[in-house]
Protein backbone atom coordinates (compact mmCIF):
# COMPACT_ATOMS: atom_id res chain seq x y z
CA UNK A 1 0.00 0.00 0.00
CA UNK A 2 2.75 2.25 0.86
CA UNK A 3 4.86 1.66 -2.08
CA UNK A 4 1.74 2.26 -4.53
CA UNK A 5 1.06 5.58 -2.62
CA UNK A 6 4.83 6.66 -3.57
CA UNK A 7 4.47 5.42 -7.15
CA UNK A 8 1.58 7.60 -7.60
CA UNK A 9 2.74 10.62 -5.75
CA UNK A 10 5.70 10.61 -7.90
CA UNK A 11 3.35 10.03 -11.46
CA UNK A 12 1.24 12.53 -10.87
CA UNK A 13 1.14 15.83 -11.65
CA UNK A 14 1.74 18.41 -9.30
CA UNK A 15 -0.88 19.62 -7.66
CA UNK A 16 -2.38 21.05 -4.51
CA UNK A 17 -3.25 18.52 -2.24
CA UNK A 18 -5.82 20.74 -0.84
CA UNK A 19 -7.55 22.64 -3.34
CA UNK A 20 -6.25 20.78 -6.27
CA UNK A 21 -5.21 23.24 -7.60
CA UNK A 22 -1.94 23.63 -10.56
CA UNK A 23 0.67 23.80 -7.57
CA UNK A 24 4.80 23.80 -8.59
CA UNK A 25 6.04 24.52 -4.95
CA UNK A 26 7.71 22.02 -2.90
CA UNK A 27 5.54 22.17 -0.54
CA UNK A 28 2.18 19.71 -1.22
CA UNK A 29 -0.18 22.44 -0.53
CA UNK A 30 -0.71 25.63 -2.60
CA UNK A 31 0.09 29.24 -0.49
CA UNK A 32 -3.87 29.82 0.17
CA UNK A 33 -4.53 26.36 1.70
CA UNK A 34 -0.94 26.37 3.48
CA UNK A 35 -1.60 30.12 5.11
CA UNK A 36 -4.54 28.23 6.46
CA UNK A 37 -2.30 25.88 8.81
CA UNK A 38 -2.55 26.72 12.31
CA UNK A 39 1.52 26.83 12.52
CA UNK A 40 3.14 26.36 15.97
CA UNK A 41 6.47 28.67 16.01
CA UNK A 42 7.42 27.99 20.03
CA UNK A 43 8.87 25.14 21.14
CA UNK A 44 6.14 22.96 23.07
CA UNK A 45 6.63 23.42 26.80
CA UNK A 46 9.76 20.25 27.64
CA UNK A 47 9.43 18.09 30.04
CA UNK A 48 12.43 17.18 32.25
CA UNK A 49 13.72 14.19 29.93
CA UNK A 50 13.58 15.80 26.52
CA UNK A 51 15.82 18.44 26.04
CA UNK A 52 13.17 19.97 23.41
CA UNK A 53 9.99 19.40 21.74
CA UNK A 54 8.99 20.57 18.06
CA UNK A 55 6.19 20.55 16.28
CA UNK A 56 5.05 21.96 13.26
CA UNK A 57 1.36 22.92 13.61
CA UNK A 58 -1.40 23.17 16.44
CA UNK A 59 -3.25 20.11 16.18
CA UNK A 60 -6.82 22.11 15.14
CA UNK A 61 -9.18 22.60 12.28
CA UNK A 62 -7.78 21.05 8.96
CA UNK A 63 -5.33 19.61 9.89
CA UNK A 64 -7.04 17.51 12.56
CA UNK A 65 -8.32 15.83 8.92
CA UNK A 66 -5.30 15.46 7.58
CA UNK A 67 -3.38 13.72 10.29
CA UNK A 68 -6.39 11.71 10.76
CA UNK A 69 -6.50 10.32 7.08
CA UNK A 70 -2.57 9.46 7.60
CA UNK A 71 -2.54 7.69 10.27
CA UNK A 72 -5.91 5.72 10.00
CA UNK A 73 -6.72 5.07 6.09
CA UNK A 74 -9.43 2.91 5.10
CA UNK A 75 -8.87 -0.80 4.25
CA UNK A 76 -8.06 -1.56 0.76
CA UNK A 77 -7.51 0.48 -2.84
CA UNK A 78 -9.85 3.11 -1.12
CA UNK A 79 -7.41 3.68 1.73
CA UNK A 80 -5.08 4.93 -0.88
CA UNK A 81 -3.98 8.65 0.64
CA UNK A 82 -1.50 10.32 -1.52
CA UNK A 83 -2.29 13.59 -0.43
CA UNK A 84 -2.12 13.15 3.82
CA UNK A 85 0.71 10.93 3.27
CA UNK A 86 2.65 13.98 1.38
CA UNK A 87 1.01 17.24 3.76
CA UNK A 88 2.37 14.81 6.86
CA UNK A 89 5.73 13.64 5.58
CA UNK A 90 6.19 17.86 4.74
CA UNK A 91 5.33 19.04 7.97
CA UNK A 92 7.50 16.28 10.19
CA UNK A 93 10.60 17.77 7.59
CA UNK A 94 9.70 21.71 8.75
CA UNK A 95 9.49 20.56 12.09
CA UNK A 96 12.51 18.80 11.78
CA UNK A 97 14.20 21.63 10.32
CA UNK A 98 13.53 23.93 13.11
CA UNK A 99 15.17 21.09 15.59
CA UNK A 100 18.26 23.20 17.36
CA UNK A 101 21.48 22.04 16.68
CA UNK A 102 23.45 19.46 16.55
CA UNK A 103 22.02 16.79 14.51
CA UNK A 104 21.36 13.71 16.14
CA UNK A 105 23.54 10.63 15.88
CA UNK A 106 19.78 8.39 15.15
CA UNK A 107 16.26 8.92 14.66
CA UNK A 108 13.92 6.92 16.43
CA UNK A 109 10.11 6.89 16.15
CA UNK A 110 7.97 5.67 18.78
CA UNK A 111 7.07 2.24 19.02
CA UNK A 112 3.49 0.71 18.40
CA UNK A 113 3.49 -2.44 20.60
CA UNK A 114 3.52 -5.44 18.48
CA UNK A 115 -0.24 -6.25 18.17
CA UNK A 116 -0.91 -2.95 17.44
CA UNK A 117 1.19 -2.93 14.77
CA UNK A 118 -0.02 -5.90 13.53
CA UNK A 119 -3.69 -4.85 13.50
CA UNK A 120 -2.70 -1.42 11.58
CA UNK A 121 -0.28 -2.61 9.31
CA UNK A 122 2.33 0.53 9.91
CA UNK A 123 3.57 2.21 12.32
CA UNK A 124 2.55 6.30 11.54
CA UNK A 125 5.72 7.71 13.47
CA UNK A 126 7.63 4.70 12.14
CA UNK A 127 7.23 6.42 8.39
CA UNK A 128 7.84 9.65 9.30
CA UNK A 129 11.06 8.81 10.82
CA UNK A 130 11.89 7.24 7.58
CA UNK A 131 11.20 10.07 5.55
CA UNK A 132 13.01 12.34 7.83
CA UNK A 133 16.13 10.11 7.82
CA UNK A 134 16.49 9.44 3.96
CA UNK A 135 15.77 13.17 3.77
CA UNK A 136 18.31 14.18 5.80
CA UNK A 137 20.90 11.89 5.60
CA UNK A 138 20.19 10.39 9.48
CA UNK A 139 21.02 7.42 10.60
CA UNK A 140 17.60 5.68 11.71
CA UNK A 141 16.49 2.45 14.19
CA UNK A 142 12.91 1.20 14.88
CA UNK A 143 13.98 -1.61 16.66
CA UNK A 144 15.76 -0.41 19.59
CA UNK A 145 13.28 1.51 21.30
CA UNK A 146 10.40 -1.60 22.09
CA UNK A 147 6.80 -1.12 23.53
CA UNK A 148 6.10 -3.65 25.46
CA UNK A 149 3.20 -3.15 27.40
CA UNK A 150 0.16 -2.85 25.35
CA UNK A 151 -1.10 0.88 27.01
CA UNK A 152 -5.10 1.20 26.78
CA UNK A 153 -5.49 3.89 24.81
CA UNK A 154 -4.61 7.45 26.54
CA UNK A 155 -7.76 9.24 24.48
CA UNK A 156 -10.02 10.83 27.44
CA UNK A 157 -6.86 10.82 30.29
CA UNK A 158 -5.79 13.74 31.98
CA UNK A 159 -1.75 14.05 32.34
CA UNK A 160 -1.58 12.29 35.54
CA UNK A 161 -3.85 9.40 33.97
CA UNK A 162 -1.65 9.61 30.96
CA UNK A 163 1.88 9.22 33.12
CA UNK A 164 0.48 6.46 34.81
CA UNK A 165 -0.47 4.10 31.84
CA UNK A 166 2.58 4.42 30.45
CA UNK A 167 5.00 3.30 33.02
CA UNK A 168 6.77 0.27 31.89
CA UNK A 169 5.39 0.13 28.89
CA UNK A 170 8.89 1.02 26.98
CA UNK A 171 12.08 -0.90 26.89
CA UNK A 172 15.77 -0.20 24.81
CA UNK A 173 16.85 -3.35 23.66
CA UNK A 174 20.76 -1.99 23.35
CA UNK A 175 23.17 1.26 24.09
CA UNK A 176 22.10 4.21 22.23
CA UNK A 177 24.36 6.99 21.10
CA UNK A 178 24.06 10.85 22.95
CA UNK A 179 22.03 12.67 20.64
CA UNK A 180 18.66 11.04 19.59
CA UNK A 181 15.54 12.63 17.69
CA UNK A 182 12.74 11.19 19.25
CA UNK A 183 9.79 11.12 16.30
CA UNK A 184 5.87 10.82 16.85
CA UNK A 185 2.71 12.38 15.14
CA UNK A 186 1.00 14.31 17.86
CA UNK A 187 1.67 15.78 20.98
CA UNK A 188 -0.97 16.04 23.62
CA UNK A 189 0.72 16.34 26.81
CA UNK A 190 3.80 14.92 26.15
CA UNK A 191 3.60 11.63 28.42
CA UNK A 192 4.46 9.43 25.61
CA UNK A 193 7.26 11.28 24.63
CA UNK A 194 8.66 11.84 28.12
CA UNK A 195 7.95 8.01 29.24
CA UNK A 196 10.05 6.88 25.70
CA UNK A 197 12.79 9.56 26.86
CA UNK A 198 13.12 8.42 30.18
CA UNK A 199 13.84 4.74 28.76
CA UNK A 200 16.27 6.11 26.22
CA UNK A 201 18.31 7.94 28.52
CA UNK A 202 19.17 5.02 30.97
CA UNK A 203 20.41 3.35 27.57
CA UNK A 204 22.80 6.33 27.28
CA UNK A 205 21.23 8.78 25.43
CA UNK A 206 22.63 12.68 26.65
CA UNK A 207 20.09 14.66 24.45
CA UNK A 208 17.07 13.86 23.29
CA UNK A 209 14.22 16.14 20.67
CA UNK A 210 10.96 15.22 20.21
CA UNK A 211 10.03 15.70 16.74
CA UNK A 212 6.07 15.37 15.57
CA UNK A 213 3.94 16.66 13.16
CA UNK A 214 1.35 18.66 16.08
CA UNK A 215 0.50 19.63 19.27
CA UNK A 216 -2.90 20.17 21.07
CA UNK A 217 -3.40 23.48 21.79
CA UNK A 218 -3.54 22.91 25.70
CA UNK A 219 -0.71 20.12 25.08
CA UNK A 220 1.59 20.96 27.89
CA UNK A 221 4.58 18.13 29.84
CA UNK A 222 3.75 17.08 33.22
CA UNK A 223 5.87 17.26 35.70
Amino acid sequence: MRALEALLDFLLPPACAGCGAAHAGGFPLCAPCDAQLPRRDEPVATHPSLDACIVAVEFRGAIEDWIHRFKYPRPGIAGIDVASGAVARALALEAAMRAPAPRPDLVIPIPLHPRRLRARGFNPAGLLTHHLACALDLPQDARTLRRVRDTPSQTGLDRRGRRSNLRNAFSCARHVPPSIWLVDDVVTTGSTLAEAARVLRRCGALRIVGIALAATPAGRFGA
